[in-house]
């Protein structure tokens, strides 16, 4: 692993920049919750899925490193923006699956990589406030070259990597071209917690219906149907779910219901 893996310097690496610009990357970076695997093409999404082993069917992850680059890619109503901006400006880390804007499609690489980073209803997990590292990352790629970057966990399918770069795996440390370490970063989000009780993965929030629309505004009526689902539990769901108690008067909690 040494000769790929370099320690997170506290800002942006211009190496990693180069590599997802190229076709095929995949980049390894450190988040709030554990490692991700970054790429910004089909060929990069196929060499991550073959080193994760893992199911097509979930929502891709889209990282967005500002609040004005989210806004140009999903599908959002006052609401929902409410809801990312409240995250944003407390640094809480939250993913929503969201149907894309019509005249964002065209950012996505027109090379197969929609297939890969959509599920069957069309949406994708857009997440923001994800972590320092990776923020630099999909910022610079957005900012100076008009790349979406997309992610997934960096640990074998249904296996946590613990925060550790360790714990990413053989598969995966073999097809990153680069691994940037930063242990110490992760551990500093949960200083309190051990390997066996911290939190690997971030809240996930479904903001669509069975047929991938958007829920409708609630407006502050009561009993609106469908409404807002946190499907996913994970790092700060307290504070997450106190921030949707302030703008959703109905909302739902199944933690497992991908789909």
């Amino acid at each position: 692993m040494r000769e790929k893996t370099v320690h997170w310097n506290g800002g942006l690496h211009p190496e990693a920049v180069t590599i997802l610009k190229r076709g095929g990357g995949l980049v390894v970076s450190p988040t709030k919750v554990g490692y991700i695997i970054l790429a910004t093409d089909t060929a990069g999404l196929e060499r991550k899925f073959d080193a994760k082993e893992r199911s097509r069917n979930k929502p891709g992850v889209v990282l967005c490193g500002s609040q004005e680059q989210l806004k140009m890619l999903a599908q959002m109503n006052q609401e929902t923006e409410r809801l990312y901006r409240s995250h944003d400006t407390a640094d809480v880390l939250l993913g929503c699956i969201l149907p894309w804007r019509d005249d964002a499609l065209k950012y996505i690489p027109q090379d197969g990589a929609e297939a890969l980073m959509t599920d069957s209803r069309g949406t994708s997990c857009f997440v923001l406030r994800f972590g320092a590292p990776g923020e630099y990352l999909a910022r610079a790629l957005w900012e100076n070259h008009g790349m979406l970057t997309f992610a997934s966990s960096a640990n074998p399918s249904g296996k946590g990597n613990r925060g550790l770069v360790s714990g990413i795996g053989v598969r995966i440390e073999s097809a990153a071209d680069l691994i940037i370490e930063g242990d110490d970063y992760v551990r500093s989000i949960q200083p309190d917690k051990t390997t066996e009780n911290r939190h690997e993965q971030g809240v996930m929030v479904s903001m669509v219906d069975a047929e991938g629309k958007l829920v409708p505004p609630q407006e502050g009526r009561r009993g609106i149907s469908p409404c807002p689902v946190v499907i996913r539990r994970g790092l700060d769901v307290h504070r997450v779910m106190a921030f949707m108690s302030e703008i959703y008067p109905s909302w739902d909690y199944r933690h497992g219901n991908y789909y």
